[in-house]
């Protein structure tokens, strides 16, 4: 199935409702999809191979989905983040790209040895163009191409079918499922597989989309109450300031019936205080790669609510889970031999479904012969079932022949009344191999005492555990989807040694 037939049955359902708003732009699943035909004659005409979006998203990241789907060439959303050289170095990757290219950004890349026009340009053009026939590509060609944040090494260009898109939402979302009034504010960046999942499974659902492109915690709270947003999703960072604002002015968001949260670990004191904050909201823990075409675990508004009211002491702790697989989806956990881990054992997490890619351009795929993806996330299922992520492979600590996942540190630090935000890193030391640094941003206000906070590991944890350092920063170094850049920590404190912990 293509990916463009999802506008195809939304425009047929209800033409005349709304399916996007941004910036004052309306368009109704009839206009999205003419405006589809349009740039899909557009792409056609220019010959590309491929299409490249360098831009914040709003209306036009439906627009040049559905396009490029129909015009039977894959589309690429480029981090308009970084650096000319490195969005440069991107689009040079894709075979034969048009770039697409907001008006802001265009003197910043300079000449490209490519078709280039602006947002403004190609839009202009999808409405005076003469539609197309439109494209039926085969359902395993590839729809979207997405990078890795490359936080640790260069990004990998992610290859997601037609039929992985597709898989996913079908799997998860009921066609035309929501109530006349619905609307799904959507503020995740355009370049993140959360951002195109949104897209689809909104427009799917048969939910109005409010883009707020430049994320601002108040701006985005004068938008849940201007537009009646009933859904919304953010990252971790976006939760804490939005909190921030709510219980600094007083607001009330009596229209907001779910608030997704996802894209990084999220510490359980800042989802408590949410919780308080708006108790008739239903609270979603959603985790997902990009390589899975989005969310494949999810932490309902029953979980949380049943976890964050327990006495059970192992139902409390699965406010800390991502939830249960979605449908569709297959876990395993492996221990380091390959072998099944049991309830409770920690191992690598691989996934299986028909919405898991796994695929790399350049390297192809990764699956396994049984058709499993290795996520190279550490986790655990508990015995009912819910799945907890500890963190990355390539996070663990390894301090005198002992294996340390910095989640377990952090997860302690995080409860202290001192602590707002923490990252636990290990920086190389000639007697351990690692030492370990605990990084915090310190409560507002707070003057924390760095050995009050080691005192404080070393009572629920194994002393070999306890930070060798404790360091403070004024805030962690995030990508804009709230994962900390832990390789920019570690560069930060340098030539860092420690004395052996107590």
């Amino acid at each position: 199935m293509s990916v463009s037939l999802l506008l195809e049955m939304a425009a047929s359902d209800d033409p005349d409702r709304t399916a996007v708003t941004s910036d004052g732009v309306r368009l109704t699943t009839q206009q999205l999809s003419d405006l589809a035909d349009g740039g899909a004659a557009v792409i056609a005409a220019s010959g590309a191979g491929h299409v490249a979006y360098v831009g914040t998203g709003g209306a036009a990241l439906p627009v040049l989905i559905f396009a490029s789907a129909r015009a039977g060439v894959a589309f690429t959303p480029v981090n308009y983040r970084l650096a000319a050289d490195g969005i440069r170095a991107l689009i040079e990757r894709l075979p034969e790209p048009l770039v697409i290219i907001d008006e802001q950004y265009r003197d910043t890349l300079g000449d490209l040895a490519h078709r280039l026009m602006t947002t403004d340009e190609f839009l202009t053009a999808a409405r005076g163009a003469e539609p197309a026939v439109a494209e039926f590509p085969d359902p395993e060609s590839v729809a979207v191409v997405l990078f890795t944040s490359g936080t640790t090494s260069q990004p990998k260009a992610v290859e997601l079918s037609h039929s992985n898109l597709t898989s996913y939402v079908m799997g998860t979302v009921e066609f035309a499922s929501a109530e006349p009034d619905d609307a799904a504010l959507i503020c995740v960046p355009p370049y993140h597989i959360a951002g195109v999942g949104a897209a689809l499974s909104n427009l799917y659902a048969g939910r109005k989309m409010v883009y707020l492109t430049s994320f601002d915690a108040a701006e985005w709270v004068r938008l849940v109450n201007d537009e009646r947003v009933t859904t919304a999703t953010v990252v971790p960072t976006m939760l804490d300031r939005i909190v921030d604002v709510l219980e600094t002015g007083g607001h009330e968001l009596p229209s907001l019936r779910t608030l997704a949260y996802g894209g990084a670990k999220v510490g359980l004191p800042l989802v408590r205080r949410a919780m308080q904050l708006l108790p008739q909201v239903g609270f979603v823990n959603a985790y997902g790669l990009t390589e899975t075409s989005s969310t494949i675990a999810v932490l309902t508004p029953d979980d949380h609510r049943e976890a964050h009211a327990a006495a059970e002491s192992h139902v409390a702790k699965r406010l800390g889970s991502v939830g249960r697989p979605v449908p569709g989806i297959e876990v395993q956990i492996r221990d380091e031999h390959g072998a099944a881990c049991g309830p409770g054992e920690s191992g690598e997490l691989f996934v299986r479904g028909e919405q898991v890619s796994g695929r790399y351009t350049g390297i192809g795929s990764v699956l396994d012969d049984e058709g499993w993806f290795p996520t190279r996330d550490i986790a655990l299922l508990d015995e009912d079932g819910y799945l907890f992520i500890s963190g990355r492979s390539d996070d663990t600590i390894i301090r005198g022949g002992e294996n340390i996942a910095p989640a377990e540190l952090e997860e302690v630090l995080i409860e202290h009344s001192h602590v707002r935000d923490v990252a636990v890193v290990g920086v190389e030391d000639p007697q351990w191999g690692h030492a370990i640094v605990a990084v915090v941003v310190p409560a507002v206000g707070i003057d924390p005492d760095p050995e009050a906070l080691r005192d404080h590991v070393r009572k629920h944890l194994r002393g070999s555990r306890t930070p060798d350092h404790v360091v403070f920063r004024d805030e962690l170094p995030t990508t804009p989807t709230g994962k900390v850049l832990r390789r920019e920590i570690v560069k930060d404190l340098g030539d860092l040694r420690a004395a052996p912990a107590e």
